[in-house]
């Protein structure tokens, strides 16, 4: 991954952005904030960079001549977990809820300025563990998360986890015992602040929980407050 230093966020950016203005413009200002910078105008030509050069964070608009950048998403979530942040004129809920269970991390409507864009990145990358003075380890009982390479280990055994499994995970991990809302983790997990259903928590806390070898009616680690959300315990300690 791209350089970081103390104090700042130095990212290694790779953007995929047709409108030869637009991405001359943006990398010059994303340069300017101290990013190392990648572009490319189409999207089977970033595509290998993305999976042999590693960046940091991939800006990826979804209006490309080549392939639609929905569908560079899909390809690039079947062998990478980059941080992915779309650009799109599309401002609809629906569409922006897709992209994000496509696996996007985050997104900005056009027009947008640099400086949004550098919040965006510096907003994706400590959700990522890739902020300096972020804790690398988090470990509750015998759970433990590696947030930088994103291994989850339970009683010395490696889990299989989803992204979305992790990120849920990683939320409740950095506030271990604190009641988190699903208002709260809609909007840090799946950057639903506007809104989003409580079923999409719920069924993602039933798949984590079943990798944790628990139940809501037989918690270990997870334990639901009804009305209120959910807490990440010891199982010691529950």
């Amino acid at each position: 991954m791209g350089g970081l230093y103390a104090g700042a966020t130095m990212a290694d950016v790779l953007i995929v952005e047709d409108d030869e203005p637009i991405r001359t413009a943006l990398t010059r200002s994303l340069r300017d904030h101290g990013h190392i910078v990648t572009s490319f105008a189409t999207g089977m030509t970033a595509l290998p960079a993305i999976v042999e050069r590693r960046p940091d964070v991939v800006l990826l608009d979804l209006g490309l001549p080549d392939v639609d950048g929905a569908s560079i998403l899909s390809m690039v979530r079947s062998v990478s977990t980059v941080p992915v942040i779309v650009a799109t004129a599309r401002d609809d809920e629906s569409e922006i809820v897709r992209l994000l269970e496509l696996g996007a991390d985050d997104y900005v409507i056009k027009p947008f300025t640099a400086a949004q864009m550098n919040a965006r990145i510096r907003a994706v990358l400590r959700r990522a563990g890739a902020v300096e003075g972020e804790e690398p380890i988090i470990t509750v009982g015998g759970l433990t998360l590696d947030v930088r390479s994103r291994e989850v280990v339970l009683d010395g055994v490696l889990l299989e986890l989803t992204r979305k499994e992790f990120d849920l995970l990683m939320v409740l991990a950095r506030r271990v015992g604190e009641v988190v809302t699903k208002k709260d983790l809609l909007a840090e997990v799946w950057q639903m602040a506007w809104g989003g259903s409580d079923r999409t928590v719920d069924v993602h806390l039933s798949w984590l929980r079943r990798k944790l070898g628990e139940t809501a009616k037989a918690p270990k680690y997870l334990h639901s407050v009804r009305g209120v959300g959910v807490r990440l315990v010891e199982p010691t300690v529950a």
